[in-house]
């Protein structure tokens, strides 16, 4: 475990440094990218136009071996361009399952609110359950497509510094083209699989359900995190603590993604929604609520 632990570091080492070869400045986006990754799970990135999101998941897509697809959703779009479409086949004399874009290891979905509720149920399906249904019947996915959006992130502009540094990287040969890959799908699952046994104390266990059960009882909170988010935040936790090069989980691992775990989920209280810091200000005070745990087994 020890062998392949190290080897596992070496190897998301090189995975963060072919990322932050080609979107500079953003390690600490990166490295949630790379939990959710690790974790199973998918990410909700919301961000103005031209900030390197296309950019970042194609270079995650090449480090890994991975195939690429890209979907730009409208409000033309069916979800048989999403999921494919079973199309007659004349010399076979039978319906024939033509795979739709879904049907990869990493997908990026452009403006995804822009699609019809049918689309979007499509998309959601594949993520959360697996498989697609077309024509009655379901078509299993890669193993790589798991939860539903487990993150929500943004990358935001560059500082004055790196912008400045993009000029000399992305204007000739683009960083992209010049990666090599560290791992395959492969590779990844097996580290995706030891990852899920990383050691989870039973006070951690306990603080992130207590954490959970607080936005459901907070007075700010109309609606609060789902049992489903409560699975989200440990199983990101688990992965950002094998980032950071550890095999247990600490009350700061959890802390640090509730923000991004619950923030995307949570329903406001009208009152508490006009106020522009309300989720930060939200968490602080979860946070000064729930006990942290003081003393947790390794």
């Amino acid at each position: 475990m020890e062998t392949k632990f190290a080897k596992d570091m070496l190897t998301m080492m090189q995975l963060k440094a072919n990322l932050e070869a080609c979107i500079l400045g953003k390690a600490a986006e990166i490295e949630l990218l790379l939990t959710a990754v690790l974790a199973g799970g998918h990410v909700l990135l919301e961000d103005v136009p031209g900030t390197g999101k296309t950019v970042l998941i194609k270079a995650l897509a090449r480090s890994v071996k991975g195939e690429f697809r890209r979907i730009q959703c409208n409000p033309d779009l069916l979800p048989t361009d999403i999921t494919g479409v079973s199309i007659y086949h004349p010399k076979l004399e039978a319906f024939v399952f033509r795979q739709g874009p879904v049907f990869t290891h990493i997908l990026l979905v452009d403006e995804i609110n822009r699609a019809s509720t049918k689309t979007q149920s499509a998309l959601f399906e594949a993520m959360e359950e697996h498989h697609v249904t077309v024509d009655g019947e379901s078509h299993e996915l890669p193993e790589a497509q798991l939860d539903r959006f487990m993150l929500k992130l943004s990358l935001g502009y560059p500082d004055r510094e790196a912008e400045k540094m993009i000029l000399s990287t992305h204007t000739t040969n683009h960083p992209v083209s010049r990666l090599e890959p560290v791992l395959d799908m492969e590779g990844l699952q097996d580290i995706q699989k030891r990852v899920s046994q990383i050691y989870v104390d039973e006070a951690i266990a306990d603080y992130v359900v207590d954490l959970s059960r607080e936005t459901r009882e907070h007075t700010a909170v109309f609606l609060g995190a789902s049992p489903r988010a409560t699975i989200a935040l440990l199983q990101a936790a688990k992965a950002l603590a094998y980032l950071r090069s550890r095999t247990y989980v600490t009350p700061d691992d959890v802390k640090y993604l509730v923000p991004y775990v619950f923030g995307h989920r949570l329903i406001l209280q009208p009152e508490a929604r006009m106020d522009g810091g309300a989720l930060d200000a939200l968490f602080q005070s979860i946070f000064q609520r729930v006990p942290v745990p003081v003393r947790v087994e390794r």
